[in-house]
């Protein structure tokens, strides 16, 4: 197929008839029909057939579309690439991107030390997910990115930047005065709390499960959650035991809930990444050590 045929085939089996697809990608009705006509040619087999006035996708056609929408969503990304690449970098900007966890109390007191430094230059924050964040660094949207879990990608350069631990944030009443004289919570203590489980996709929820899982200690998780502040702030309300990396903790009330260390440690890791198309410059450097003092402020 050529792709003035895959851009007339995604149109039609987007809207469902001829017209409709016509005026989505802009063009006559007659060349809407013709295009199909020459790509069911080509490919020796029918792509629709009319169904009450509607164009009904043929089996070959549902088999073939979701290669479509991968190649349209590839297309896309160029796209991206290339408006990112017009639009270039002023030197008196930086974006950068954080996974929400440091977006509390680690990106604020980094940008209030960068502040100092480099007033003049305009910063561009965004909390995303981890995927995001690579995917976005990938396509030169942003300028550098802060992750926990080590990121594998051919067009990214990261550095780690500190090295955090697993802690127990538990509701008040929960402990008694010895636990909480010795500071510290094995996953067997733990599994007589409720606990606020964090989701499996998640890099530290995947790190947690496969602690449990060697530990034999099964936990009662009462629920499971996909960001580390909401497991923070359902601990506020008394829901259940939080298990989150410090910097989160960094944000905890300590007239609502007890932090303890966990037992066995594990260790949670910060990873600075940017594009290696892009040179690490000046602005870039000074962040990511601003953003180094920030995690030695909330350790």
């Amino acid at each position: 197929m050529r792709l003035r045929h895959i851009e007339v085939f995604n149109a039609v089996m987007l809207t469902g008839s001829v017209s409709a697809a016509a005026r989505m990608i802009n063009v006559t009705q007659p060349a809407v029909s013709r295009t199909l006509q020459h790509a069911e040619i080509q490919l020796g087999f029918q792509l629709f057939q009319r169904v009450g006035g509607r164009l009904k996708p043929t089996l070959e056609a549902q088999t073939l579309y979701p290669h479509i929408e991968r190649l349209f969503s590839q297309l896309d990304e160029v796209q991206r690439l290339s408006a990112s690449l017009k639009a270039g970098r002023g030197q008196g900007e930086l974006r950068v991107l954080t996974v929400l966890a440091l977006s509390y109390e680690v990106f604020p007191r980094a940008m209030r030390l960068f502040r100092e430094k480099h007033p003049q230059v305009m910063v561009h924050h965004e909390a995303l997910h981890s995927p995001q964040i690579v995917a976005s660094l990938a396509l030169q949207e942003a300028d550098v990115g802060y992750v926990f879990s080590a990121v594998s990608h051919p067009s990214l350069a990261q550095e780690q930047l500190a090295e955090r631990q697993v802690v127990c944030v538990v509701p008040r009443g929960l402990l008694t005065a010895r636990q909480l004289k010795a500071g510290t919570l094995t996953l067997a203590q733990l599994a007589k709390l409720p606990v606020i489980a964090l989701d499996g996709q998640d890099p530290l929820g995947q790190l947690l499960a496969h602690a449990v899982r060697d530990s034999g200690a099964g936990l009662q998780e009462v629920m499971t959650v996909q960001t580390y502040h909401v497991a923070l702030a359902l601990a506020h309300h008394g829901v259940g035991v939080a298990l989150v990396e410090s910097c989160t903790a960094a944000s905890a009330d300590r007239s609502k809930v007890d932090v303890l260390a966990l037992e066995p440690a594990l260790p949670t890791r910060v990873h600075a990444l940017r594009s290696t198309a892009r040179p690490n410059s000046l602005p870039i450097r000074a962040f990511t050590r601003c953003m180094q003092q920030a995690l030695l402020e909330t350790a």
